[in-house]
């Protein structure tokens, strides 16, 4: 679907948003509407359905914000203020897009208020009693205030499903239509997605009326012109990951990048190795508080640390365009989950490149990711001691000319003179690059070297493999499917996890089951939202008449046992604890 001309001519302002809109607008540095701004906003004004399949980072957020506020009325009774809805996978995206239509609202006076689990619940019930325009929350959270009473939707004129592929592989399906289900049948109904599975299209045929159909392709790169991301792939034993992470951003020297793990703790422990290389990184993840997110990325926006360590789920929604370089710790379990990842580089025209550190076993998945998006990935080895100083001399050979150039060197030639008596002088310069390099150059083990098809030399350096606990059959395990899927089998991410990867698993008890009208998407949720992790790395689910179980990577067991103990599922509060049983 494609804007007339004077659109592109004259920006926002033909687009027929409220004037004040297009004023903040301009404020706030905007000129051009981006293709999916241009193609969504006039039906949406329209007051029609829109159904918009569009990629992180081509501006969605707008493209639904800007008519839903041009279309509300602030000045309603607070009874009946809650005018729009708009459902997000995660809190740290509801914080962004509650962030952005404060900004594009301000001259309306409109209030926006973010809903999402892991922040006080009494909070959001005053702030939703006080009323508000509009509200931005996640479907678990959201589900928890209707069934309250505390989120009134009779009122509500506009719903929106952001990243609605991102909701249902969290497995928020039958939350999402509970919720579209308590709104009037008069609403508009606005769904924006990556991508456009079956599972998408189905609810699509039932929430919305004749919508029009807006896509926006991925940018394509012209024969003969470079693509902006490069992508590579270093081959690399698990156990000399953070080594080689830290050689390869040495080697790159990247002005500023955003490293994914799969676990907060890898979050943690890269973000301190990192710091004690003197490399400026910081943490995000689930783990921290509002607050504590809030100032990581004030500091990353503003270009005083480097390095971003994050977890996907913290990272969702972040749009930041300086940079350069996105760094995949592992081989993410899916095409959808790598492109999302890479989509942070490269942005408003500038080069990046992204760089994925794999595992012998993973040279499979780059295959597979490398068939569904029709782009290629280098294959390489990690660099060696010799790479390293190489491309440090290089560097010195930079810095001594920039100091040259600029200048100021009387000071300094005393010395040199002094020592041109004894010496020849170009090797009184070769001393002090050498002494240079010798102060910038720690000492460094080798990385034992892999081939690149993933082919090991040695059967006894092979990874040990760690079996996933069978499981017993019985009636219990097919209650409750999800997607037409049986309970066993879990989310779409998760059992493509669990065929491409192996990890110890621990398996968690929790005090909740089909009394509570339990669902494997409220564990999957709960999990993927409150600890901040892919929802791939949830193993099998098991609900009980009074409890369920799940299995997860041991390694994070801990943290997520406390997430949950720490949260409500099913607006309640439950027990949660590892499974007792043999």
């Amino acid at each position: 679907m494609t804007a007339p001309d004077q659109t592109l001519e004259h920006g926002f302002s033909a687009l027929g948003l409220d004037p004040r809109i297009a004023d903040a607008l301009a404020t706030l540095g905007y000129e051009e509407p981006t293709p999916v701004q241009r193609a969504a906003i006039p039906p949406l004004l329209e007051g029609r359905d829109v159904l918009a399949q569009a990629a992180t980072g081509t501006g969605k957020t707008a493209a639904f914000a800007l008519p839903l506020l041009s279309r509300l009325s602030p000045n309603a009774a607070p009874r009946e203020r809650t005018a729009a809805l708009i459902l997000v996978p995660t809190r740290e995206l509801a914080m962004q897009v509650a962030e952005a239509v404060h900004r594009y609202g301000k001259p309306l006076g409109v209030q926006a208020l973010p809903v999402y689990g892991g922040a006080s619940m009494d909070n959001q019930i005053r702030a939703l009693k006080r009323g508000v325009d509009v509200v931005i929350a996640t479907p678990g959270r959201a589900l928890d205030h209707i069934r309250r009473g505390t989120l009134q939707l009779a009122s509500v004129r506009t719903v929106v499903l952001d990243e609605a592929d991102e909701m249902l592989d969290m497995g928020f399906a039958e939350d999402l239509e509970a919720i579209l289900e308590a709104t009037p049948k008069s609403r508009q109904t606005a769904l924006f997605s990556a991508t456009l599975p079956a599972r998408i299209q189905s609810i699509a045929r039932r929430q919305l009326r004749d919508p029009v159909t807006v896509t926006i392709d991925r940018e394509i790169v012209p024969d003969g012109t470079a693509a902006r991301v490069r992508q590579v792939a270093y081959m690399v034993p698990r156990a000399h990951k953070m080594a080689a992470l830290a050689r390869v951003l040495d080697l790159e020297h990247p002005t500023s990048a955003i490293v994914f793990c799969r676990t907060r703790t890898e979050v943690d422990e890269l973000s301190e190795t990192l710091a004690a290389r003197g490399m400026r990184a910081d943490a995000l993840h689930g783990g921290l508080s509002q607050d504590q997110r809030d100032r990581v990325m004030q500091k990353f926006r503003a270009r005083k640390s480097d390095l971003l360590i994050a977890t996907d789920v913290a990272a969702r929604g972040l749009d930041v365009k300086h940079v350069s370089h996105v760094v995949n710790f592992d081989v993410p379990a899916d095409a959808e989950a790598y492109v999302h990842r890479i989509g942070r580089t490269g942005r408003a025209g500038r080069e990046g490149v992204a760089i994925t550190l794999a595992e012998p076993r993973e040279h499979r998945l780059l295959r597979n990711i490398e068939r569904m998006t029709s782009q290629r990935i280098e294959i390489a080895t990690v660099p060696t001691v010799a790479d390293l100083k190489s491309r440090r001399l290089e560097l010195a050979r930079a810095s001594l000319r920039e100091a040259i150039i600029e200048g100021g060197l009387d000071h300094f030639r005393g010395i040199c003179e002094s020592l041109a008596d004894e010496f020849d002088v170009m090797d009184i310069a070769a001393a002090a690059v050498k002494l240079l390099e010798q102060r910038e150059t720690p000492d460094e083990p080798d990385i034992p070297s892999v081939n690149p098809k993933g082919e090991r030399s040695s059967r006894d350096d092979r990874p040990a493999r760690t079996e996933r606990p069978r499981r017993e059959s019985g009636a219990g395990a097919r209650e409750g499917s999800r997607e037409g899927a049986g309970e066993r089998s879990g989310p779409p991410k998760a059992r493509k996890a669990r065929e491409t990867q192996a990890w110890a698993v621990a398996k968690l008890w929790v005090g909740a089951g089909r009394k509570m009208k339990m669902r494997p998407g409220d564990l999957v949720g709960a999990i993927a939202n409150e600890v901040g992790i892919d929802a791939g790395v949830i193993g099998a689910i098991e609900i009980g008449d009074g409890y369920s179980t799940v299995e997860v990577p041991e390694e994070i067991a801990e943290d997520i046992i406390t997430a949950l103990r720490s949260t409500t599922i099913k607006g309640r509060r439950v027990l949660v604890r590892r499974d007792r049983s043999k």
